[in-house]
């Protein structure tokens, strides 16, 4: 019997203080045992995080989209005119088929001169250079630089005469790449020596087509008098 109060009382001192302590229901919400500390984000951080994403992400999609916007025929910018077509035959005395230069876009008086010959199917050396591979002849285009060369010798600041000019001499000519139909010819002359006493003139010519050289050498011109 008193084993049964002794127990009971144990057992009683034990769960008393459980059973009339329940902890109070709370919100999933508001509950925070362990309360987090705000984390402070630097202004200038965070704007150069952003800065950067954005022009990271957003610049080659501009870029695209400002190339896709230009048609290409837009995109590529005609060559110059210093002297036309009209000027270049009032002072060179040949005619076609044989005038070979179709516009100059830079001239140093008395120094340099470059021009163009806008090469086509329509030329009259085609049919026969060769019928199954059109390709200018060599020999040609060593001629249209040497009127280039002509439209420097034959500007008052050299003193050359339209009537007595002619083509004297080449060398150290080297054909680089073939100029086919559609090609655009771009040619350099500059002058290297004069001898006005003598009536010569020595010249370095350079041709190119897209940037690369197709054809170069050295050219003589002879300046006679009308005598």
């Amino acid at each position: 019997m008193s084993s049964n109060i002794f127990s009971h009382s144990l057992f009683s001192q034990i769960t008393s203080p459980i059973s009339n302590h329940r902890p109070k229901p709370t919100s999933l919400c508001s509950f925070n045992p362990y309360p987090l500390r705000p984390i402070s984000r630097s202004p200038v951080f965070s704007t150069q995080s952003k800065t950067s994403f954005i022009t990271n992400c957003s610049s080659p999609a501009s870029d695209n989209s400002s190339k896709d916007e230009t048609p290409i025929e837009l995109r590529f910018p005609a060559f110059p005119t210093v002297i036309d077509i009209n000027q270049i035959r009032e002072i060179l005395p040949h005619r076609f088929p044989f005038l070979l230069v179709d516009r100059v876009i830079e001239y140093n008086p008395g120094v340099s001169a470059v021009a163009i010959k806008n090469v086509t199917i329509n030329d009259n050396f085609f049919p026969g250079h060769f019928p199954e591979r059109p390709i200018m002849p060599g020999v040609l285009m060593v001629e249209a630089m040497a009127q280039v060369g002509g439209l420097v010798m034959l500007q008052p600041e050299v003193g050359g005469s339209r009537d007595n000019f002619f083509f004297a001499g080449i060398d150290k000519v080297r054909f680089r790449k073939p100029v086919i139909a559609g090609d655009t010819l771009v040619m350099r002359m500059t002058l290297i020596k004069l001898q006005k006493r003598f009536g010569i003139a020595k010249m370095e010519g350079k041709a190119y087509v897209g940037g690369e050289v197709v054809c170069e050498g050295e050219f003589l011109m002879a300046m006679g008098n009308s005598e």
